[in-house]
């Protein structure tokens, strides 16, 4: 079979899929982040944001996303390679983590910036 072979393709997604089906269904901290996209999306309709607009919050959702994906994986990845406890797995994981909540913070801010004046006037 072909590398490139439209199977190998629909295969790629397939897997990919389950690989965020599995994080939904096992990951707490998804389900929050998928609130809160709702949530930002809701708004987002609501005050009418612009395209230009638009761009920063899907940029600042997906990098949340992503982060989180990542970590979901790389403590996954840990546990296979260091069933019981270490030291350096928990520092690995901590960090993961730790980018998860920079990137939290980040969209948090940029959603804030963005919105923030189509939320001043209205009143």
């Amino acid at each position: 079979m072909s590398v490139l072979s439209l199977s190998g393709r629909v295969k790629s997604f397939v897997y990919a899929f389950a690989g965020i089906g599995f994080m939904l269904r096992t990951q707490h901290n998804a389900w929050l982040h998928a609130i809160a996209s709702v949530g930002v999306v809701g708004v987002g309709l609501w005050l009418k944001v612009t395209p230009a607009d638009w761009r920063w919050l899907i940029v600042a959702m997906a990098m949340v996303w992503v982060a989180e994906t990542f970590n979901t994986a790389i403590e996954y990845v840990c546990d296979v390679v260091s069933p019981g406890y270490s030291e350096s797995v928990k520092r690995a994981k901590d960090i993961a983590a730790g980018a998860v909540l920079l990137c939290a913070f980040a969209a948090v801010l940029t959603g804030g910036f963005t919105l923030w004046p189509y939320i001043r006037s209205i009143g």
